[in-house]
């Protein structure tokens, strides 16, 4: 086992050099000069009220200078990492908090031996001096059935407290209403964790050796090992097992919680764990507790009291009444505190139905008199796209995946099944539009997605006009929009090396003489066998095949080769 590798530049001065970039970076925060202290740069503004003040150990950012703002903290007293900070600095933030105005200044403490005394001997030599002080003890830790006489350990429940607190601080309460309110809070709030990994110290080795695949439950947040280890679950089971523990009435420090009780929920990341992962976990924990009757009336979920990079998270509730929960839904400045919705969460409707479709679906549409002539088109195509499919997969397995005849062969099935469905619609443009839905739900990659962006884009020009005109503007703005959106042009060896010099041909459609619309078609569908067969010299600059060496590429481009036998079948069935 070796020291795990960290992003600083000293093991020694990160803590100050960690701080400093907090308020660096935040104009409502300053340093308190000789000690690793953060306080309201706008102290002024906490005079006649009581200030609040935490603090411990660092390594669990934001916690927590992340939560010094207005309605929140007026300081943090930060100590080395997973270290009580020094009761000489805790003083001096008490001292200053205590000459700038304060009616009185409350430590909110989480319960760690090295915390109970090195704030408490801050506290009496502060009473010496005559300041009007006093401290909350935060003990939600759920873990240990029978707690020893240590007592439950602070955890991520302490942040609910800095919340209520500063709510009530802001509110103008003196301290006295202040302690009596906060000491009855934290007897409603539980917290338990689990780990997937251990956390290191900077320069030192890990806390504790966990193999892979197992997990680590009801550990603290200075990566002392848990209670229990056992084979890592999936969300569902950490959850449930989670939240059995924190509520099971045989455990001596488990929080007492019925159905009809409302809750506060945080779901917390304890350092490592990707937004996703925390999201689902989101998901489980309120599933969880709606099955059991709670009322979850908010959700914390993100980052709040971490373990440097453990990849763990824990779970806190918090009951509430209402009065509790204007005191938490409370205005705050702390830039760590997330900004949440302040509607209740359970037994709303989390679902807003689609509205799909804005314009009539096709089968409002009678057939027009060139249905027949569609059909037979369309199942020309079809065909000879699933004649191709097989030398359209090997020519994309020279520069892609190939899958390109396959992705073919599903829309033409689909087509092939929708033939036997619906009427064809005589509106041409509602029929391109039909189409790209088609393509859409059926064909999938790049190649499906491009057809669809040009049958979308072609549609509005046919659905008042179907004649040459029409048809012209239709298929110069369906390449266009394949263009714009796909990023591609001809030459850069795609499907519109075949494409453009063919629509470029069709555009003579809006001046052809009658009769003459097949001469056109016939040179469209030469241009687009030329072009196709132009790509076997061409460099890739867009698509898969972009990223596949030059002298790899032989052989035509399958895009181009599908669009060429597109074309061709179109001819063919419209000479017929």
């Amino acid at each position: 086992m070796e020291v795990r590798r960290k992003l600083l530049n000293s093991d020694d001065k990160c803590v100050d050099e960690a701080l400093e970039g907090l308020v660096r970076s935040n104009g409502d925060l300053a340093l308190l000069r000789g000690h690793r202290v953060v306080l309201r740069s706008d102290l002024e503004s906490i005079k006649g009220k009581v200030a609040l003040l935490s603090g411990g150990g660092s390594g669990h950012e934001p916690a927590h200078a992340g939560y010094i703002g207005v309605g929140m903290l007026s300081g943090a007293v930060a100590g080395a990492v997973f270290a009580s900070p020094p009761p000489g600095s805790v003083l001096a933030a008490i001292l200053t908090l205590w000459k700038g105005g304060a009616s009185g200044v409350l430590l909110i403490v989480k319960n760690y031996t090295g915390d109970r005394l090195n704030f408490g001997i801050a506290v009496e030599q502060a009473r010496l001096q005559g300041v009007h002080v006093d401290m909350v003890i935060v003990a939600d830790d759920c873990a240990f059935v029978q707690p020893s006489k240590a007592g439950r350990r602070g955890l991520c429940g302490t942040v609910f407290i800095h919340k209520i607190a500063g709510a009530l601080a802001e509110k103008g309460c003196p301290l006295d209403e202040i302690v009596a309110r906060v000491n009855e809070a934290t007897k409603n709030i539980g917290t338990l964790g689990v780990s997937l990994s251990p956390c290191s110290v900077p320069g030192c080795l890990p806390s504790f050796q966990l193999p892979p695949g197992e997990m680590e439950l009801g550990l603290g947040i200075h990566g002392e090992p848990g209670i229990k280890r056992s084979k890592v679950g999936s969300a569902d089971e950490v959850v449930q097992t989670i939240i059995s523990h924190i509520t099971d009435s045989s455990n001596k420090s488990h929080l007492s919680l019925k159905s009809g009780d409302k809750v506060v929920l945080c779901v917390n990341n304890l350092g490592a764990l990707s937004c996703l992962e925390i999201a689902v976990v989101s998901k489980v924990a309120v599933h969880c507790l709606e099955e059991r009757g709670v009322l979850v009336v908010r959700v914390m979920s993100g980052t709040f009291m971490t373990s440097l990079e453990m990849a763990g998270m824990s779970l806190s509730l918090m009951k509430v009444d209402e009065e509790m929960l204007r005191l938490f839904d409370a205005k705050t400045t702390a830039p760590a505190w997330p900004n949440l919705s302040k509607t209740s969460l359970s037994g709303r409707n989390m679902f807003i139905k689609p509205e799909e479709k804005l314009v009539a679906a096709s089968d409002n549409y009678n057939e027009g008199s060139l249905s027949s002539v569609i059909r037979l088109v369309l199942e020309s195509v079809c065909k000879i796209l699933l004649q191709h499919q097989e030398e359209l997969n090997a020519l994309d397995r020279a520069a892609g995946d190939g899958d390109c005849g396959s992705t073919h062969a599903l829309v033409a099935n689909a087509i092939q099944e929708w033939l036997h469905t619906y009427r064809i619609p005589g509106n041409h443009g509602q029929l391109l539009a039909d189409l790209a839905l088609l393509v859409q739900q059926s064909m999938g990659g790049s190649s499906g997605a491009l057809y669809c962006l040009f049958l979308s884009a072609a549609a509005p020009h046919l659905m008042q006009s179907s004649d040459g005109a029409a048809w012209a503007k239709a298929l110069h703005a369906g390449t266009e929009a394949m263009k714009r959106y796909g990023g591609a042009e001809p030459g850069d060896r795609t499907m519109l090396d075949a494409l453009c010099p063919a629509v470029e041909e069709l555009m003579k459609l809006s001046t052809a003489p009658p009769g003459g619309h097949i001469a056109i078609l016939q040179s469209a569908v030469e241009k687009a066998d030329l072009g196709a067969e132009s790509t076997r010299n061409l460099t890739a600059r867009a698509g898969r095949a972009s990223y596949v060496a030059s002298e790899h590429l032989t052989q035509p481009d399958p895009g181009a080769v599908a669009v060429a036998a597109i074309l061709k079948a179109i001819l063919s069935a419209l000479k017929a």
